[in-house]
């Protein structure tokens, strides 16, 4: 088995407990990927040290010249595309066809970050006073924390680092312990396309060691979190009180609302795509399907129908449509959900099982699952399963439907399929959720465009799109007096002091 190691003050080593995880693939859990580093505090302090000697390097370079970084990781991420994506189905499970989108996001984030190393602006603006000039620009913050999740091993952290990196901070990369080969991938593209050695610092190792290290240090004052809502809760209490700045990217339960003039094999398609895409393992994934009183039915059992000829298996093999969840733990929590579904007296359409393959025993398969006659307050129409189990809520007018969408902690995204532009204008306005999709599926943001949430998905900030880069950066404004005199602003601003 292939031991791996750290990327830290510019070099592979190994971590300074000598401990080592296994990194399985999902699909097969006899196929080991290898042995990657158990690291802990001491390994971060080395991190930071070093990052900030990268900092005060990177900070210095222009930034057309680190936007020219950005854009030869792209280019080296498009030639190894398909190289990637199949190692990446490998190691977390999602058919190809998703981990090469998965990679193609991240090549479009390299791309629209190469842009913005020209399109960094400030503000020159009237100064109150004569013979003066006041402007703004944006400057670098520091070294950031960068913890990451497992469902997209190379979009994610490319959305948060490539912007970071562009606008001349350093970071300290933790990539979720399930997917630690993607991270080191991604780490050595960026090396390869000249990225300072000691700009980018690479630590495995588990949350609750590596990721609570990097949280916890004083000298990483910017944190990017993505993950469950009840772990960002705590990494937003230590920032708080550390007064770090953090951008929290969290839980979603995402509703689809059909109504009864909808495109229903559009419709359909939708939610087979948003439910069961990456096995049901996104934040945006849909796990709420609104069904209007006058096709409620008839859209049930065709649903069910084309949910249980969804083929399961290696993602790796033409023609899976349905990945592995992504480790036992997982897997465990939604058979939890199954029993807690059936207990609460919704019925179990299809699934609510293991796979029963052959083929595929050695791996973490999950049938699509369907719950209907859910009722708006139960606990599988509240709480995220981050699985494949998708619960059907029967509803009569779009105020209802408006309300139940909007009758849960999360607001990530929500989607509706109408022919009534009345009601989706409605929905772009009423649907409290950062994104709302109209006869599309919950799933499918766009790297050049914001994405996140509201209430408990997220704490306002933004990953992608412009907006991600003033996080990243700090507003400086600048005041240049060539008066010559004294000029009291608000004081002598009044006066009419002639030249």
């Amino acid at each position: 088995m292939k031991t791996f190691k750290n990327f830290i003050g510019g070099e592979w080593v190994p971590p300074i407990s000598g401990e080592y995880f296994e990194n399985r693939n999902p699909a097969d859990l006899n196929d080991a990927i290898g042995r990657f580093p158990l690291s802990g505090a001491a390994d971060v302090e080395m991190a930071v040290a070093s990052a900030q000697r990268g900092f005060d390097l990177w900070r210095k370079t222009p930034a057309p010249v680190r936007g020219e970084v950005m854009r030869r990781i792209g280019d080296l991420m498009t030639q190894r595309k398909d190289d990637i994506a199949d190692l990446m189905t490998r190691e977390m499970g999602k058919p190809l066809a998703e981990t090469r989108g998965d990679v193609q996001e991240g090549i479009d984030t390299a791309y629209y970050a190469a842009s913005e190393g020209r399109r960094l602006f400030g503000k020159t603006v009237p100064s109150e006073l004569r013979n003066k000039w006041a402007m703004s620009f944006r400057r670098p913050i520091g070294v950031c924390g960068i913890i990451t999740p497992f469902n997209f091993p190379m979009a994610i952290p490319t959305w948060k680092m490539f912007p970071a990196l562009l606008c001349g901070n350093a970071c300290i990369f933790k990539p979720a312990e399930d997917v630690p080969h993607t991270g080191a991938v991604l780490v050595e593209i960026m090396l390869e396309a000249g990225l300072p050695p000691e700009v980018i610092q690479l630590v495995h190792g588990l949350g609750e060691s590596v990721g609570a290290a990097i949280v916890n240090h004083p000298l990483i004052p910017v944190i990017s979190f993505t993950g469950s809502t009840d772990t960002g809760r705590i990494v937003g209490e230590v920032c708080g009180r550390m007064h770090k700045r953090l951008s929290l990217e969290m839980g979603g339960k995402n509703a689809m609302i059909v109504f009864d003039d909808a495109n229903l094999d559009l419709a359909l398609d939708g939610v087979l795509w948003g439910a069961f895409g990456t096995t049901g393992q996104r934040c945006t994934a849909t796990s709420r399907l609104l069904l209007q009183d006058g096709i409620h039915d008839q859209f049930l059992t065709r649903l069910v129908d084309r949910a249980r000829s969804l083929r399961l298996g290696d993602g790796r093999k033409e023609g899976t449509d349905v990945g592995p969840m992504i480790n036992e733990a997982a897997l465990e929590k939604v058979e939890r959900y199954i029993d807690v579904g059936q207990g609460e007296g919704a019925d179990l359409l299809c699934g609510g099982r293991r796979a029963a393959i052959k083929g595929l025993e050695a791996g973490l398969f999950f049938e699509p699952t369907v719950f209907a006659r859910v009722r708006a307050g139960m606990r599988v129409e509240q709480e995220e399963i981050f699985g494949p189990v998708l619960s059907a809520i029967r509803f009569r007018t779009a105020d209802e439907a408006f309300a139940i969408n909007n009758d849960v902690r999360y607001g990530l995204s929500s989607s509706v399929y109408t022919r009534d532009v009345n009601v989706a204008m409605r929905a772009l306005n009423e649907l409290d959720n950062g994104i709302t999709y109209i006869n599309a599926p919950t799933i499918g943001a766009e790297a050049h465009l914001p994405f996140g949430g509201v209430k408990q998905t997220g704490n306002g900030h933004r990953e992608g799109g412009w907006e991600v880069y003033e996080f990243y950066s700090e507003t400086k404004v600048g005041y240049l007096d060539f008066s010559n005199a004294l000029q009291r602003a608000q004081i002598d601003t009044y006066l009419g002091t002639p030249d």
